[in-house]
């Protein structure tokens, strides 16, 4: 294992039993985060939008361009908006006692480049693996140190070490991709607003007995609070062979959970109630500095009122398992070359970009 490589991630696919499972190539965990985001910005364009002054304050802002500086890609006339989505799992404060806070900090979870055709409807999510071994160029952390750059480092660990513009920096460096916007979902801030709704039903695919968070459910539907949420999207040891695929699916299947429970109780109808769920959610986003406010949230929601997240394709980065170290993966070539180069020109992604060797069979 990689002097970077974490516990938590050990399980990323078994090694040496025949039956290695990775990341699968399409998921709606891209889709499904954009939507949330969209909920939030178009709410927040409304009649009501008087009501959602005061909740400025809640969103956390980020100035990349300053941390990052000039060593960024050229922004192409045809390269249409470019988003990196963070689905962050912080192990501090409240949440420490989740997962019996065996990872201090918190890491990125979730990693998906959001790219949005200039002058279309149709956008794709490009997911990046968390244990996908990458090259961190050198960074700044926040207090001004400089952090060499370092090779093999599995993505996921760069936000704890570094911090989010880092990212921001080795997404741009491994794709040669501008990122136009910088947009980090907490999990625990879903904790209150799953409370604040009075909670969200779904539907537990299998058993789930997790001695690690505590998490103990039998197949079927359940009624989850703002506790059991955070628990069940991060549970990952009572789920199918304890690697993060399981893991996806169970936050997968929240997301359309709370989406249901937010349309059927028609909470966006009511100003009150959609204060009440902003509240919560505003709370926990943290963006770039040109997006953290309100204002400029609405004004981003309302340019993407063409976009249709049903329609938006996700694709994997194509990824193939590491030969030192089978824990790991790395960008399988040139199949990922091919796939940043689509993004970049603003050009139709080839099927055969869209294929990993990384297969799981």
């Amino acid at each position: 294992m990689t002097p970077n490589a974490t516990a938590e991630s050990r399980h990323t696919r078994k090694a040496g039993n025949g039956n290695r499972r990775a990341p699968r190539g399409k998921r709606r965990w891209g889709r499904i985060v954009l939507l949330s985001l969209l909920v939030l910005v178009l709410a927040a364009g409304g009649t009501a939008y008087w009501l959602y002054r005061d909740l400025d304050g809640n969103i956390q802002g980020i100035d990349i361009d300053k941390a990052i500086g000039d060593d960024r890609p050229q922004k192409l006339p045809t390269s249409g908006q470019n988003i990196l989505i963070l689905g962050s799992d912080s192990r501090a404060g409240a949440n420490a006692a989740l997962d019996a806070g065996h990872v201090s900090g918190a890491r990125s979870d979730t990693a998906l480049v959001m790219h949005i055709p200039e002058g279309r409807t149709k956008a794709v999510a490009v997911s990046i693996p968390r244990d996908t071994l990458v090259t961190r160029p050198e960074c700044s952390k926040k207090d001004g140190t400089t952090v060499p750059s370092a090779k093999r480092v599995m993505f996921n660990s760069i936000y704890s070490q570094v911090g989010p513009a880092c990212v921001v920096k080795t997404v741009e460096k491994i794709s040669g991709v501008r990122m136009d916007h910088y947009v980090e979902i907490d999990f625990a801030g879903f904790k209150g607003l799953v409370d604040a709704i009075g909670g969200v039903t779904v539907d537990v695919p299998q058993d789930i007995h997790d001695k690690s968070s505590g998490l103990n459910m039998t197949k079927g539907p359940h009624r989850l609070d703002g506790t059991q949420a955070l628990q069940f999207v991060r549970t990952r040891h009572g789920i199918g062979d304890g690697s993060d695929l399981g893991r996806i699916g169970l936050q997968q299947t929240f997301m359309l959970a709370l989406l249901s429970e937010i349309k059927k109780q028609d909470l966006l109808g009511s100003p009150t109630k959609s204060y009440k769920i902003a509240d919560k959610l505003t709370a926990a986003l943290t963006t770039d500095s040109d997006l953290a406010s309100l204002t400029k949230l609405a004004e981003f929601g309302r340019s993407l009122n063409g976009v249709d997240p049903s329609t938006m394709e996700t694709i994997m980065l194509p990824v193939a398992y590491d030969k030192v170290d089978p824990n790991r993966v790395v960008a399988a070539e040139p199949q990922a070359t091919q796939l940043w180069k689509a993004i970049r020109t603003d050009s139709p992604i080839p099927d055969s970009a869209k294929k990993s060797p990384a297969t799981g069979g």
